[in-house]
């Protein structure tokens, strides 16, 4: 995010200044008869003066406050954080709905930054830009093999709405470059990925963080599911890292009758505070399922662990992240922030469910990888809770906190070792570099697929495109047997079209030709339906 992780030797070095502050006074006192008196709030500042009117050599002091700051957020835990200047933007505009610039989606390729997609009615669309498209050059500064990052591409084409920027853009198939004038806008970010119609009557909804829009969005889907006959939701939250307190807390009530509680806070100087469902859920009476695995955190375990504590959905996949604490973010004089921890989150039975912190910031963000080496994504048995961290839902439901919401049903991975060459294609990115490509080079007949079921129907992926990402993996080092590849051919026709298909028509594309290859999801229908079966066949006796 372009500010260096704070290392312990900065803190030695800090400390050194501490030492040599003391130990310098006496020799100070042969030269100066008079010692100058420094008005600090705090010893930092103390330093800092001396730095800034007695240090050998000129530094820049804004850097080493920015280090410093950071180091010291650093020995706090793993989620309070220092956030500069030049990052806040990046860091604030996904949880706020929306961004001012020119509406495309890039990735770097080949040293060069190209378009993947044009935000429908954005800015970059109205001029022409297309997919496929290759940035050459920004306001006249050549941008194409230069060895230029994210972080800087996005400075370049960000900007205040109503600014123009200007760019030279390659097109394949097109005589020299061609330039496009941009005034860039308000460019809406989505937290909801899809909202479909999984059968006649099943409902799924991907919600991919909480930010500032969220509830709003949800309402609008939620209203379209149902006017689309939806009588069953299964309600996504895997991958979701979290967000805004509030907005998980909304999304809650539209599932919980009113007056549930749905979470409570409580600090080492925040009074305990209640937040309860306040209305009339859209929800409140339909059956629904909610997907978690190891990356849904913070807000998204409020949502399932405040599900799953009233005994109001059937929570489906692998144990949650384990993020229980609860930050808030202070801007700063100037205008960087800080996010501090303040207090931490309890769902309704008063679960803690932060995961432990040893004090090794590396260790808990690998915590994940730990959870594959012991066993425990193949299998739930390798997963232990204390029973002092046992609690019990109101119809008798045994749930722990401590570490994350586990399941009511887990999903273990496949550990089939005959699937090894695929998922090594997957985890190295050569299924989603061959499907840019693809689609790169066979843009125009792949034009005539208006709409993703026309594109689910008639495209295949042929032996000839099979053999090309082999080829492509054996030159990256990878080797397989006939085994091997017969299993990677079977999961390729679903998932490199899959990725062919977002790449056409983002996740409205990826989704509905994914979901065969899903197990969890494949598990959710399950329970939905047996669950149904089950409330008939009572209703009949």
């Amino acid at each position: 995010m372009g500010r260096k992780n704070a290392s312990p030797i900065l803190w030695m070095v800090v400390l050194g200044l501490f030492i040599g502050f003391f130990v310098s006074v006496v020799t100070e006192n042969i030269y100066l008869k008079k010692r100058p008196q420094v008005i600090a709030a705090s010893k930092f500042d103390e330093v800092m003066y001396y730095i800034n009117n007695m240090y050998v050599d000129t530094v820049k002091a804004s850097e080493l406050e920015d280090e410093a700051v950071a180091a010291l957020m650093d020995e706090l835990d793993p989620h309070s954080q220092y956030i500069s200047l030049e990052e806040f933007n990046t860091v604030n505009d996904p949880l706020l709905g929306g961004f001012e610039g020119i509406g495309v989606q890039f990735r770097i390729v080949e040293d060069t930054v190209a378009i993947v997609n044009t935000i429908k009615g954005g800015p970059s669309e109205k001029v022409g830009i297309m997919a496929g498209d290759r940035i050459v050059y920004v306001n006249d500064s050549l941008i194409a093999g230069v060895k230029i990052k994210n972080d800087k591409v996005m400075r370049l084409l960000k900007g205040p709405k109503g600014t123009k920027v200007k760019v030279k853009n390659y097109r394949r198939g097109v005589e020299g470059l061609l330039d496009f004038t941009i005034t860039r806008d308000v460019i809406p970010t989505y937290s909801i990925d899809i909202a479909y119609m999984l059968d006649d009557e099943t409902g799924y909804i991907k919600l991919s963080k909480f930010s500032a829009t969220t509830h709003q969005e949800f309402v609008v889907a939620v209203k379209k599911l149902k006017d689309a006959g939806m009588k069953q939701l299964v309600f996504d939250l895997r991958g979701n890292g979290g967000g805004y307190l509030n907005e998980a807390v909304d999304i809650a009530d539209e599932f919980l009758p009113k007056g549930s509680l749905v979470v409570f806070t409580e600090g080492r100087v925040r009074p305990k505070s209640a937040f309860f469902a306040r209305r009339k859920g859209l929800l409140e009476d339909m059956p629904v399922v909610v997907l978690i695995d190891g990356e849904s955190a913070s807000a998204s375990e409020i949502v399932a662990g405040a599900m799953q504590d009233h005994d109001r959905a059937t929570i489906i996949g692998r144990r949650s992240f384990g993020k229980g604490l609860v930050q808030e973010q202070i801007m700063l004089s100037d205008k960087s922030a800080i996010r501090i921890t303040v207090a931490k989150y309890y769902t309704p039975t008063g679960r803690c469910i932060q995961k432990p912190f040893s004090g090794s910031k590396k260790d808990y963000m690998l915590e994940s990888y730990d959870r594959y080496e012991n066993g425990e994504l193949f299998s739930a048995d390798s997963i232990h809770f204390a029973d002092s961290l046992k609690y019990y839902t109101p119809k008798g439901k045994v749930v722990y906190g401590g570490g994350g919401i586990m399941p009511d049903v887990y999903v273990p991975l496949v550990n089939d070792s005959t699937e090894y060459f695929f998922n090594r294609m997957v985890n190295l990115g050569i299924l989603y570099q061959y499907a840019f490509d693809y689609c790169d080079s066979h843009r125009r007949e792949l034009a005539r697929y208006k709409t993703v079921a026309d594109f689910e129907k008639s495209f295949h992926i042929t032996d000839a495109m099979f053999n090309e990402l082999v080829d492509q993996a054996v030159k990256k080092g990878l080797k397989a047997n006939e085994k091997e590849k017969q299993v990677a051919r079977k999961e390729a026709n679903i998932l490199l079209k899959a990725y062919i298909a977002r790449d056409l028509f983002d996740d409205e594309g990826f989704y509905p030709i994914y979901r065969e290859m899903d197990d969890v999801l494949q598990k959710a229908l399950e329970v939905l339906y047996s669950e149904k079966k089950s409330e008939i066949s009572s209703h009949s006796i």
